[in-house]
């Protein structure tokens, strides 16, 4: 059964385009199934897929002379004077492919729709080879509306007015229990259609393994992945915190290059992502440090023991993320606000918040120029002007 996702009409607009379609992110997010199902919506009548986890698909891909590709696909019944759409998942495990798909690209009239679960590959060598010829889409999981629509969920898509959206007791009494799973397990397809709590963990724990077993592997020597998953769970017990170089380096005896290294590659491969301090006097604010967290709430909790608040605050993240760029504002007095989005609106995730904390963020917003301010909760306690329940952004 295939579900909606909010990038498919976007996808499908690209459908009808020369370039290349590529969908990238972390593993089991969803990419394959979409790339299936472009497939199926495409009016091309001569359609092939190929799965390069097959060994026999990468000696295809890995052919020196190109011309050569095209008659094994002409062998298959293949006519290249027509047009032809060509899908191809898990480019990154054919390293040549790049330069393969430019010379077809450019010699034949071919639509390939492609998947690969390693941005840090995609983005450097797609970014030398196919320059202009091709869309990368990136591709998380699931979004809190999302996940309701994989649940069979009746739910009405708020878009950007989430932050106008009134507060209905009667709609927080029926959603609550679906926004706590989405905060406590996160976005994956297979968890969110998994029903059993153990199960939910079991499969977190093995989308973790794969990925440090596949992408992480990748990049580094097999003698360092237990360093990268130390580091892993170092970072995820301070999902929400400013990274602090030199105190993970302390920790993990890596040296401060290294240190960044794995954070660059973490956050190029969809694991974490950081955002940057928004300042207008650099004398009073903190204008260095990057607030971290993590772009699935199930492998946050799954690696650190996470307490409610913390989880709570990388949900919010999660949810505020697709709606634009996100940064944070802070005061060396230690006081903050979570989340600036596009530099226009403040966000402070509290799960019980008051007016007070709102009256705080607002205060503190207005530093920067920013004149709207709301708290995102979870426990509506106190509903009040200002207050956005957290199940409303979807």
């Amino acid at each position: 059964m295939f579900y909606e996702r909010t990038v498919l009409p976007d996808l499908i607009g690209h459908l009808t385009t020369k370039q290349v379609t590529v969908l990238t992110g972390m593993r089991r997010t969803g990419k394959t199934t979409l790339l299936k199902h472009l497939m199926e919506l495409s009016d091309i009548r001569q359609k092939l897929f190929f799965d390069l986890e097959r060994i026999d698909f990468r000696e295809l891909f890995s052919e020196k002379n190109y011309e050569a590709i095209v008659y094994a696909l002409g062998q298959q019944g293949i006519r290249f004077n027509e047009k032809v759409l060509i899908g191809i998942d898990e480019i990154q495990l054919a390293p040549n492919l790049p330069s393969v798909i430019k010379y077809l690209y450019d010699t034949y009239d071919i639509k390939f729709i492609l998947t690969g679960s390693s941005s840090y590959y995609l983005k450097n060598r797609f970014e030398e080879t196919m320059a202009g010829r091709k869309k990368i889409f990136e591709i998380y999981p699931l979004r809190f509306g999302e996940m309701l629509t994989f649940q069979g969920v009746a739910h009405h898509v708020h878009s950007d007015t989430f932050a106008d959206t009134p507060f209905v007791m009667s709609e927080y009494n029926r959603l609550k229990h679906h926004y706590n799973e989405y905060i406590d397990y996160g976005g994956f397809p297979e968890v969110v259609l998994t029903n059993d709590i153990r199960s939910k963990r079991d499969l977190i724990g093995d989308i973790l393994s794969s990925y440090m077993n596949y992408d992480i592997a990748s990049f580094t020597d097999f003698k360092k992945s237990e360093e990268a998953y130390n580091l892993i769970k170092l970072l995820a017990a301070r999902t929400g915190s400013r990274v602090e170089i030199a105190k993970l380096s302390s920790l993990t005896r890596l040296s401060r290059n290294a240190v960044e290294n794995y954070l660059a590659l973490f956050e190029q491969s969809y694991l974490i992502k950081t955002i940057p301090v928004t300042s207008n006097s650099p004398e009073r604010e903190i204008v260095k440090a990057r607030k971290l967290y993590f772009l699935d709430n199930g492998i946050a909790a799954f690696a650190a023991g996470l307490g409610s608040g913390a989880k709570f605050e990388n949900a919010v993240f999660n949810q505020l993320r697709p709606y634009g760029e996100l940064s944070y504002y802070a005061l060396k007095t230690g006081n903050e606000i979570d989340f600036v989005l596009d530099k226009e609106a403040a966000f402070e995730a509290k799960e019980t918040g008051s007016e007070s904390d709102l009256k705080n963020t607002r205060a503190l917003a207005r530093n920067i120029d920013v004149l709207r301010g709301y708290v995102v909760g979870r426990y509506p306690t106190h509903v009040f002007e200002g207050f956005i329940w957290g199940g409303n952004i979807r």
